[in-house]
């Protein structure tokens, strides 16, 4: 199974156990498919680089947080239809890092 990465921004008010559900249904979702989730980064709360219009309101500030995972590319279709219509969410992209976890040695964002 390839191995993804998935970098969402969040609002950047959600209440604390609102932003762990959203985390916690998006890993969920993966898991049940077949996936397996390897880890999780929080970037907290950012100033975004424009204004964001997403579900009818204007948004300068968001919650940036990673996933690593492998999973089916089908399977990341469907999570990003999820992402997609949630209103949570402000933004998410997938970035597919290898095909097999064993072929990526180092993440590039990680120096040795």
């Amino acid at each position: 199974m390839p191995f993804y990465e998935l970098v969402c921004i969040a609002r950047s008010h959600l209440v604390e156990s609102n932003l762990k559900d959203l985390i916690r249904t998006s890993a969920t979702q993966v898991l049940q498919r077949g996936g397996v989730v390897r880890g999780f980064d929080n970037w907290g709360d950012k100033q975004l680089p424009h204004r964001v219009k997403r579900h009818q309101q204007y948004h300068t500030n968001g919650h940036y947080w990673m996933m690593h995972f492998d999973a089916n590319p089908l399977i990341v279709q469907e999570l990003g239809k999820k992402l997609l219509v949630d209103s949570r969410v402000l933004r998410h992209t997938f970035i597919k890092l290898g095909d097999k976890l064993e072929t990526v040695v180092t993440r590039p964002d990680k120096s040795q």
